[in-house]
C-alpha cells in the first residue's frame, strides 16, 4: 500500500491510550489533548471526519480521588472509572471548545456489538454526532463491565468502532514508535517495521512483548486489531502518541510508526 493513499482517507479513528494521554505523574495531560485539538481542527477543517477512541478514565479517577489506586477489587476499579469519566470527558470538552469544537461521549461493552439493535442505534447516534460536526469520544462503559461483556482492551474498541462506523483509517496511539523486530526496551539494535502485509507471518517472527503499566493493551492487541480492521479493507497504524504533529504526519503520507494494511488479501 502505498502511503501516499493516506492522504485521501475521510473518515479516521483515533485511539489514544493511557500512556499518551497521562503524564510521567500520572495525571491527565493537558499538552497533549490541546496538541491533538490543534490537530483535529485542522483536519476537520480540511473536510474529513474524526472519531475518537479514548482510555484513561481509570487513572483519572486515581488522579482526581487521591485513593484507592492499589486497590484491585472490581468494585473500585469501577467506581474509579466513575470517578475519571467525568475528568476525562471535561478536559475533552474545555479544551477542545477552545477550538470550537464540540465532543460527546459514548460508552460501550462488547454486548452492545453483538446486539443488531444496538448496533444500529450507536451507528445512528455516530452518524448523527458526525454529521452535524460533533466530536464522538468512544469508551469502554467500565462501571457496568464484567468479564462476560467487558471488550477488554481500548484497541479493539478501536477496531470495532472502526469497522462500525466503516472507517478509512485507524491510528492506534501508543507509548512506542510502531511495532520492532524485538522489544525496543531491552535490545538497542531492535528496528522498527515501517509496513506490514502479513500479521499472521509477523507474529511468528518478532517479541511481543509485554504491556504497559498504564494500558491493557500491547504489541499483541494492536496486531490483532490491525488482523480485524485489515479484514475490512482498513489500514491501521501504529505510531508513537506524544510525537508533535504525528497524525496530519501520517495523513500526508509520511513514513512514520508502522502501517499494517493486510496486502492484498
Amino acid at each position: 500500500m502505498d502511503r501516499e493513499a493516506l492522504q485521501s482517507t475521510k473518515k479516521i479513528v483515533i485511539k489514544i491510550g493511557s500512556s499518551t494521554l497521562t503524564d510521567e505523574s500520572g495525571k491527565i495531560d493537558k499538552e497533549f489533548i490541546k496538541e491533538l485539538s490543534n490537530e483535529i481542527k485542522e483536519i476537520v477543517d480540511s473536510g474529513k471526519k474524526v472519531v475518537i477512541v479514548s482510555s484513561g478514565a481509570r487513572i483519572a479517577g486515581v488522579s482526581t480521588i487521591g485513593k484507592w489506586s492499589r486497590k484491585e477489587d472490581i468494585h473500585y476499579k469501577q467506581a474509579l472509572c466513575a470517578i475519571g469519566q467525568v475528568e476525562l470527558m471535561d478536559s475533552y470538552r474545555k479544551i477542545f471548545w477552545e477550538k470550537n469544537l464540540h465532543v460527546a461521549q459514548i460508552l460501550l461493552t462488547k454486548d452492545d456489538f453483538e446486539s443488531k439493535s444496538r448496533t444500529l442505534n450507536i451507528r445512528n447516534t455516530l452518524f448523527t454526532l458526525i454529521d452535524e460536526g460533533v466530536i464522538p469520544i468512544i469508551n469502554e462503559n467500565d462501571t457496568v463491565s464484567v468479564d462476560e461483556i467487558k471488550i477488554g482492551d481500548n484497541d479493539m474498541l478501536a477496531a470495532y468502532s472502526s469497522v462500525l462506523w466503516g472507517a478509512d483509517l485507524l491510528i492506534l496511539m501508543s507509548d512506542i514508535e510502531g511495532i520492532y523486530d524485538k522489544n525496543p526496551k531491552d535490545y538497542e539494535d531492535a528496528e522498527i517495521i515501517h509496513e506490514i502485509n502479513d500479521v499472521e507471518s509477523i507474529k511468528k517472527d518478532i517479541d511481543i512483548g509485554e504491556k504497559s503499566s498504564f494500558g491493557t493493551g500491547g504489541v499483541s492487541t494492536k496486531l490483532k486489531a490491525a488482523e480485524y480492521v485489515n479484514r475490512f479493507k482498513i489500514p491501521l497504524v501504529v505510531v508513537n502518541g506524544k510525537t508533535e504533529g504525528i497524525v496530519l504526519r501520517i495523513l500526508k503520507g509520511e513514513t512514520v510508526g508502522t502501517l499494517i494494511y493486510g496486502g492484498d488479501k
